[in-house]
């Protein structure tokens, strides 16, 4: 790798990555500050506003499944309720060939880093041309709205903080997908503000690792006139995944 990683990571540990995993196992989240240094950071921020003109913006209201609405449900049930989500981003070919993130991200050291605290054998990069590297901005007012994730990890690095808001909220173990336990009582509970919520707290440089299949999480609406950007590096357990055609039209606004 081409040192965008600071040496205060020793990645290459097995006893590292141990000590990692327990502490994403124990939390279902895994903050490793200043895992970039600050000129790195600098650098990828410059290139992704140079794509501020080019970035896709959508905005939507979903129930936090992530899935369509149940006719034979109230509108009021936890299972229909509906949450706002706005952002946009720059998709994997907007990202330039020679940008620091690909260095990171095709980098097998930090893939075996990775699938080490994920305790999977390995990670793969998406197949089609716009999942795998991807920037998201948020300007003043926009938020994701609470919801569970899909994937089993997300991997993320924060580039640039917005003056307020745009806090990472989540509340941990609310339901158990594996068992198929939809946890409505607790999924209401959160939306009527009933639960307690952790802030997840990281700064610019830091890398993320979150487990949010199971933990309800959201992000707070932007205040300011800092735009929050945040990278997400997808990967998959197996390789040939594409992300499907109607999630690549929802998030990006085109097919490739």
């Amino acid at each position: 790798m081409t040192a965008p990683i600071t040496s205060t990571h020793p990645i290459r540990e097995a006893r590292y990555a141990a000590n990692c995993k327990a502490r994403l196992d124990a939390d279902g989240a895994l903050v490793l500050d200043d895992f970039f240094s600050a000129a790195v950071i600098k650098q990828v921020v410059t290139q992704a506003l140079e794509q501020r003109d080019h970035v896709f913006y959508a905005g939507s209201t979903h129930n936090v499944y992530l899935t369509n609405a149940n006719p034979e449900l109230a509108d009021d049930h936890p299972f229909n309720r509906q949450v706002a989500s706005s952002k946009g981003l720059i998709a994997d070919d907007q990202i330039d060939s020679d940008s620091l993130l690909r260095d990171v991200y095709d980098d097998p050291v930090f893939r075996s880093f990775l699938a080490g605290v994920l305790g999977i054998d390995s990670v793969h990069p998406y197949a089609d041309d716009l999942s795998s590297i991807n920037v998201h901005f948020a300007s003043a007012g926009q938020e994701l709205g609470w919801h569970f994730d899909n994937s089993a990890f997300a991997v993320t690095l924060l580039l640039q903080a917005p003056q307020a808001g745009g806090v990472f909220e989540y509340v941990p173990a609310v339901r158990n997908a594996d068992a198929g336990d939809m946890a409505y009582e607790r999924v209401g509970a959160v939306l009527d503000g009933d639960e307690t919520v952790r802030e997840l707290d990281f700064s610019p440089g830091a890398l993320v690792l979150f487990r949010g299949r199971n933990a309800m999480h959201r992000v707070t609406p932007v205040e300011g006139d800092i735009t929050r950007l945040l990278v997400v590096f997808a990967y998959n357990e197996q390789p040939g995944v594409t992300l499907s055609e109607s999630a690549r039209g929802t998030f990006y606004g085109r097919m490739a």
